[in-house]
């Protein structure tokens, strides 16, 4: 088993910046990938962005390019998502996940969830 913990989420005004932090612990492995997900209220959960353990090869949802990066693991165990330039649309629960594999973007291929953290961007 490996247990997330999401934290660093709030409240900020648009064009402000966030850092989302998610510490794992239990089986971690250098085979897991990790990444950030968001749902929105009334929408379907989506894909951020995504690291693998070593943190050499990202991948981001195209509405992120530019503005986020996903960053950490390895040793730490702990991955974090700076979000800069954040826009309303940008509100959402975000949830951490991990999985053991190569980072891919369908969440349901993800094994592990932490609890989430709200980010709402006010305009």
């Amino acid at each position: 088993q490996v247990q997330l913990v999401e934290s660093g989420g709030g409240l900020v005004q648009a064009g402000g910046s966030l850092r989302l932090s998610c510490a794992a612990s239990g089986r971690t492995s250098s085979s897991n990938a990790m990444a950030w997900f968001r749902q929105a209220p009334g929408k379907e959960r989506d894909f951020v962005a995504g690291i693998n353990w070593s943190g050499v090869s990202t991948y981001y949802a195209d509405s992120v390019k530019g503005r986020f990066t996903i960053s950490g693991l390895n040793a730490k165990n702990t991955v974090y998502l700076q979000m800069n330039s954040l826009k309303p649309e940008d509100t959402a629960v975000y949830y951490c996940a991990a999985r053991i594999g190569e980072i891919v973007n369908k969440g349901f291929l993800y094994d592990y969830w932490g609890q989430g953290t709200q980010v709402t961007v006010s305009s």
